[in-house]
This record gives structure tokens, C-alpha cells and sequence, in this order.
């Protein structure tokens, strides 16, 4: 294609897709779902090779979208509405591995060092009762699901190495561990304060 038809194609794209875009913004869910549609599998895609967790970039996806609806009259699209929500992709799962890899360090810490000397402020729980409830919500997962997240967290294998050893897909490994760490959020989540003090 000739540099100025590639322009005038990508400029009548961008122009259509500007009025779909104002038609989700009135409250068009048909326009909305356009998007959803078109964009949603690259959105996973990207947040995926960030994250490598096919669960949770699937889940932050979803959130993009949710939010992109929720405050569509509020959002400003500075070039088009794709490179926004691939910004937005990128934004949210730098965050998460930023949250994850402090949540990760610390309940290693309390899962590894049974002498840890983490000081706890006064009022925080104490650090036994904390590592009481993260064993026992690690107990409470399926029994594939807690050899794979003891192999990674407790052995330090790595995924492919876990997969060798336990003869299944470096992606079952990816899956397990992805439904895991989403569990144990969920079972964590009251003690964050006291977790990240």
C-alpha cells in the first residue's frame, strides 16, 4: 500500500472508530461491544506476555473494559481508542507485578524463615498467627495445586522445571499457579494490612 493510501485508510479507520466511540460514550452497548470484541483477545495477549499468567491477564482485561465503560463520559482518547487500551494493558500489569512480587516476597519470608525477626508494629497480628493462616490457606488448596505452589515458592523451581518433574505442560503449571495465587488472595486479602506493614 502507498504511504499516503495507508494514511487516508488508517485516518477513515480512526474516524469511524471515533464514532463508535461516541455512540458507547452515550450509552451504546452494541458500540461498546464492538470494542469488546475487537480489541479484547489482543488485550490478553499483551497482558500476558507481561504477566504470563493467561487466568489473571484474562481478569485485568475484563477490568480494563469494565473501567472503560464505567467512566467512558470521563475518559480523554488522546490518538485512538486501541492505543489507549494497550496503554492501559501495559499500565496495569506493570502494577500487578509490582503488587505481586510485594505480596510474593513477604509471604515467602513467612513461609521460609520459621526464625524470621520481621518486626511487626505492636498492633499488627503476630508474625506466628500470620504464618499459621498462610499455611493453612497453602493446606486448603487441591492437591496439584499445592505440590506446584510448594515446588515454585517453597523449592524455588522454576515452571518448566516443576513440568519436567511432574510430567505435565509448563502451561498446566502456568494455570495451576495462576489459580493459586488467585485463591489465596482471596483468603489473604483480610490480613493485607497486617501482611505489607
Amino acid at each position: 500500500m502507498e504511504p499516503v493510501q495507508e494514511f487516508i485508510g488508517n485516518n477513515k479507520k480512526n474516524n469511524e472508530e471515533q464514532l463508535i466511540f461516541c455512540r458507547m460514550v452515550e450509552g451504546d452497548r452494541e458500540a461498546f461491544r464492538f470494542f469488546f470484541e475487537k480489541y479484547y483477545t489482543d488485550l490478553c495477549n499483551l497482558i500476558n506476555v507481561y504477566i504470563h499468567n493467561e487466568v489473571m491477564a484474562e481478569e485485568i482485561a475484563q477490568f480494563i473494559f469494565i473501567y472503560l465503560w464505567e467512566k467512558k463520559e470521563n475518559i480523554k482518547i488522546e490518538s485512538s481508542l486501541k492505543g489507549y487500551l494497550l496503554k492501559a494493558s501495559k499500565n496495569k500489569s506493570l502494577n500487578y507485578l509490582r503488587n505481586e512480587k510485594t505480596k510474593l516476597n513477604v509471604h515467602g519470608k513467612l513461609l521460609h524463615d520459621k526464625e524470621t525477626t520481621y518486626e511487626m508494629p505492636a498492633n499488627a497480628m503476630d508474625t506466628r498467627q500470620l504464618r499459621e493462616i498462610i499455611y493453612k490457606s497453602v493446606n486448603n488448596l487441591p492437591n496439584r495445586r499445592r505440590e506446584i505452589f510448594r515446588l515454585a515458592k517453597e523449592k524455588e523451581l522454576s515452571y518448566k522445571e516443576i513440568a519436567t518433574e511432574l510430567g505435565i505442560s509448563v502451561k498446566t503449571v502456568e494455570n495451576q499457579m495462576g489459580l493459586a495465587l488467585k485463591k489465596l488472595r482471596v483468603h489473604l486479602r483480610p490480613y493485607y494490612n497486617d501482611i505489607v506493614r
